[in-house]
């Protein structure tokens, strides 16, 4: 990755520097861009036993809680919620409901961008099929999608797909994920191109630019193209769309509140790698499915084979040892990556679904803590990283500490 940007390409990072732009597309994607609905399916919302409506920020024993994920000075929920631009924040334990908040003229029924947090519910989908015994984990993506054969994602077997084990260059540019990352959304959306844009107008076509960089399986690249290059091949094994094939799979089957939606490309393709939108609620429930071992109620909705391996299945070799992106190449590689989750290696089996502006996901079964936030954070060296996880696991500590009297 080159360390900074060249001049020519500063126009790619416009526009990120301002939390009320950013909330035009975290909260409104669908009335910026073509999108296609992801069914919550004909069943009654599963409810969410506990609170509902909390009393004014700053009330609530969890905003008081003193939490210190760095080992510095103590911040609170409050403090967090400022830092992150937080538009809804909602955590389970134990299934119930303890904290749910909406700010910024969110509200509990409105879906908002999930962004490189989806990537994980692409995995999810990926992992059922190949125990269902559709997808073949070890062959070449060209063996299902012929057209890619040549390009990096093409060559690159399933698996490396699933973790990030792609060496890629795009138009024989030097790869920079901050840079390449912008060129993706100028893909999905016009208004983001420069006056004199001359490159792929679709997913696909951006996906046969990808040349290799590196022999596949050998590191770590965190790259949309993975991504969207798996998505292609689960069109292809299913005969359906990603947003049909979620909510069969997913959606309809988790007692989901809303819809959920996916923006799409020009050519009605699904931007899978980030462009999925969902409530907080809906994906709390998603997330307290995959705690309780892939199970709603008496319902297995993911194999429970699938669900409980998400830590303990991390094979061997880099994705065992990784960086978020951004990181710097000097930072320890404490994090491990698996089927398109990230894993902190906590020791409550802890992983979690991550994207750009605060987008969050987080699981820890051994604390029976789900937790979900959503925000419009600008993403820049000049704004300090918000310990997200840190702060979870403290939220998940005091919480079960609590709970403990009460199964003595």
């Amino acid at each position: 990755m080159t360390e900074t940007a060249p001049l020519s390409d500063l126009s790619w990072a416009r526009g990120y520097t301002d939390p009320a732009w950013i909330r035009r597309f975290t909260a409104s994607g669908r009335e910026l861009s073509p999108s296609r609905r992801v069914w919550r399916g004909s069943d009654r919302p599963r409810d969410l036993p506990g609170r509902s409506t909390l009393p004014a920020l700053g009330t609530h024993a969890l905003d008081t809680l003193p939490l210190e994920p760095n080992g510095g000075g103590a911040l609170t929920l409050p403090d967090l919620f400022a830092a992150a631009q937080t538009d809804a924040f909602l955590v389970l334990h134990r299934g119930s409901v303890v904290y749910e908040r909406y700010l910024h003229g969110t509200e509990g029924h409105t879906p908002h961008f999930n962004a490189s947090a989806a990537k994980s519910y692409i995995g999810l989908v990926a992992a059922v099929l190949a125990h269902q015994g559709h997808l073949d984990r070890t062959v070449r993506t060209s063996a299902y999608v012929p057209e890619l054969a040549g390009t990096a994602f093409g060559e690159a077997r399933i698996e490396d797909l699933l973790h990030m084990g792609t060496q890629v260059s795009y138009g024989g540019r030097s790869f920079d994920k901050a840079i390449e990352a912008q060129r993706y959304f100028a893909v999905l959306s016009p208004r983001l191109r420069p006056f004199d844009y001359r490159g792929p107008a679709t997913i696909r076509e951006h996906l046969l630019t990808a040349r290799a960089a590196g022999a596949p399986g050998t590191g770590f690249c965190y790259e949309n193209g993975n991504v969207e290059a798996l998505a292609e091949v689960l069109r292809r094994v299913t005969g359906t769309s990603i947003s049909a094939l979620v909510s069969e799979l997913l959606w309809s089957r988790i007692g989901a509140e809303e819809d959920a939606y996916y923006i799409l490309d020009s050519d009605g393709v699904e931007a899978a790698s980030g462009g999925f939108s969902a409530t907080a609620r809906d994906v709390a429930r998603l997330g307290e499915m995959l705690r309780c071992g892939g199970a709603v109620g008496d319902r297995q909705v993911v194999p429970e084979a699938v669900a409980t391996t998400i830590v303990s299945g991390v094979p061997d070799g880099y994705p065992r040892r990784v960086r978020f992106p951004g990181a710097p190449v000097t930072s320890p590689a404490t994090l491990s990556y698996h089927d398109l989750w990230w894993i902190p290696n906590d020791p409550y089996g802890s992983y979690m679904a991550s994207g750009i502006h605060g987008q969050r996901l987080f699981v820890s079964p051994g604390l029976d803590l789900v937790v979900v936030h959503f925000g419009s954070q600008v993403i820049s060296s000049a704004v300090p990283v918000v310990p997200f996880v840190q702060a979870f696991l403290q939220i998940g500590a005091h919480l079960h500490a609590e709970a403990q009297p009460a199964i003595r």
